[in-house]
């Protein structure tokens, strides 16, 4: 079963492996022809219309205009779990912009410390930038040794880096600032607010402004890169909703008896709309970011010509150390840290959303510097100079990638209690789900007084259901403390034969019989008419007369609707949604997601045991 989110982890992984084969692809190309490497990236290219225009080197067009897309991507996911993720608690954004700053300030410390008294002390921005793209990538490489957690820490260090490395790029290390241009890129930026505000959705609206803004920093003299990641966090996210749902199936059903260009066209945006801008523009830009963008500007420069001699130059040059140093040892340094003093500090209010070791991971993990780094070393550097600082930045890759390594075999070989809490913590969890279980009320399946509970929201129609179905059963029978609950969400926009069903297993219930009523509906869903539910009724055996006035007279609907009002008040808006001990599972419902799922709720529950 595919979802959004196994395809956008298995993106992750393979992005990486691509992103690596572009940094060495570059490194073979600059060896073994240095002359056209550098001739090919000077290249000019100009875009003009009329009198007017730009013209850039291909690397430039690289370095400030494909990586505006990357930018916005990574601005797109951070309002994501803004708005729907781990940080939609504004407490929880506190400590990762502390560690962010933090995982910044120390790396720059250090390098400037090697550099103290060199002309080269001028390039200390090279240090402290995490590439998000290398990390995420990185995270998705250990992934199965880490806690998903991690990942919203990281995403949230990242991007507090990345906004502060633009910022010190537009400062720092821009040429001279034209401020009439820049005067011109904030108003266009005050008419994309405006338009935000007005509730304007027009997608290519904001797509030339986008442009225009881009144009306009580019002509300040301030690196024009900060616009995709300013427009990404301008991105709202947000769930589905049922009435958008139903709406959109209401005007495909329109469509289905008249298609029409009209309703056709009608059709397509009234779905479209139903799915939130931030996740339709996800989808669309991620792959070619990870697979194109970032490839394409590793392949641009990271290519240096490498010798015996240069590297033993570089390694006693104190750009490289510097870099080297900040990076594997003051990124982690600076977030563990961080994290720590603020925990103590907040007597425990504030604390990462994982264990102390799985911090630690992350601190190495963000210890890999490129994409902005190599971005601020061609500002700072040239000749030897920029040569020694790529040296540095691709030695940091390396290095910090055994530095995780290292990390994760250690908790590894931990004993279990400990590698446990070292994974997770004690951070407390977000609750989604509004209503919790009531044994005494809800359909229970398993052990009343299970550690792990597994909610379903469920409708008997729903092919979907019907193949989660012998998934849930696997998982019951693989862990015996496990208990599972179904609740009704019966998608009657859809599914005509749904609300009868809901309330004839209601009307089973009554009679002792629930979850007979409930495999009997979910293998037979193709035949959920009213005959066919009485006719079941009497295959169990059940009083048929009593079952059939129950049906007849609704009873059961009353039941059925304060299931849907529960989903309604959790953001459920699709069958099968799961909730995990209150948490909304997210991705895949096959055996190995859910497992997963369940594994991680059950290694929680143990922390809450005595020791």
């Amino acid at each position: 079963m595919r979802t959004p989110l196994r395809d956008f982890l298995r993106t992750e992984t393979g992005s990486a492996a691509v992103l690596l084969a572009a940094a060495l692809a570059a490194l073979v190309w600059a060896n073994a022809g240095p002359g056209t490497y550098e001739e090919f990236w000077r290249t000019v290219l100009s875009v003009r219309i009329g009198s007017a225009g730009i013209s850039l080197e291909l690397r430039e067009w690289v370095n400030s205009g494909l990586m505006t897309l990357f930018f916005f991507v990574v601005g797109l996911e951070a309002r994501r779990e803004f708005d729907m993720g781990e940080l939609r608690e504004r407490k929880r954004v506190a400590l990762p912009m502390l560690a962010g700053v933090s995982g910044m300030l120390v790396p720059v410390a250090i390098f400037l410390g090697f550099n103290a008294g060199h002309t080269s002390v001028h390039g200390w921005g090279v240090a402290m930038s995490t590439d998000t793209a290398f990390a995420l990538g990185m995270l998705a490489v250990f992934g199965t040794r880490l806690p998903r957690g991690l990942r919203v820490f990281i995403l949230t260090v990242a991007v507090v880096d990345d906004f502060v490395a633009l910022g010190v790029i537009a400062i720092a290390y821009s040429g001279r600032i034209h401020v009439l241009a820049l005067a011109v890129a904030v108003l266009i930026f005050g008419l994309v607010l405006l338009l935000r505000t007005l509730g304007v959705r027009r997608g290519a609206v904001y797509g030339v402004l986008a442009v225009a803004i881009w144009v306009a920093m580019l002509e300040s003299g301030v690196d024009p890169v900060v616009t995709g990641l300013a427009m990404g966090l301008l991105t709202f996210a947000y769930p589905a909703s049922r009435s958008d749902l139903e709406r959109a199936s209401g005007l495909f059903r329109l469509f289905r008896e008249q298609p029409t260009p009209e309703l056709e066209r009608t059709a397509r945006l009234g779905i479209a709309s139903a799915i939130s801008p931030n996740e339709r523009l996800q989808r669309m830009y991620h792959p070619w970011t990870s697979y194109v963008i970032v490839p394409v500007f590793a392949l641009a420069n990271a290519g240096i010509t490498i010798s015996g001699s240069q590297l033993a130059r570089a390694f006693e040059s104190p750009i490289t150390l510097g870099i080297l140093c900040g990076y594997v040892l003051g990124k982690p340094l600076g977030i563990l840290g961080a994290a720590l003093l603020t925990t103590r500090l907040s007597h425990g209010r504030l604390r990462p959303p994982v264990g102390w070791g799985a911090t630690a991971a992350g601190g190495t993990i963000a210890g890999v510097g490129f994409t902005v780094s190599l971005l601020i070393a061609t500002l700072a550097f040239d000749s030897e100079e920029l040569e020694q600082a790529k040296i540095g930045i691709l030695a940091v890759v390396i290095c910090s990638s055994a530095a995780t390594w290292l990390v994760t075999r250690v908790i590894g070989a931990l004993p279990r209690q400990r590698r446990i809490q070292a994974l997770l913590g004690k951070a407390e969890q977000i609750v989604d789900l509004s209503d919790p279980v009531d044994p005494d009320r809800d359909h229970v399946r398993g052990p009343r007084e299970a550690p792990v509970t597994v909610v379903e929201y469920g409708d008997f129609e729903c092919p979907y259901c019907g193949q989660a179905e012998p998934v849930i059963r696997e998982l019951l029978a693989g862990f015996g403390n496990v208990r599972y609950v179904w609740r009704h969400l019966p998608l009657n926009d859809v599914h005509p034969n749904a609300q009868l069903a809901a309330e004839a297993s209601v009307a089973a219930a009554e009679q002792g019989a629930f979850w007979e009523m409930h495999d009997l509906l979910l293998g037979r869903q193709d035949a959920l008419r009213a005959a066919d539910l009485v006719g079941y009724a009497e295959e169990l055996g059940l009083d048929t007369d009593r079952f059939h006035r129950h049906l007849r007279s609704h009873k059961g609907a009353a039941r059925v609707a304060e299931d849907v009002e529960s989903a309604d008040t959790s953001g459920v808006s699709g069958t099968p949604t799961f909730f995990v001990n209150g948490r909304r599972h997210h991705g895949a419902y096959d055996i190995d997601a859910l497992t997963a799922a369940v594994r991680a709720a059950k290694a929680r529950s143990v922390l809450g045991e005595p020791s």
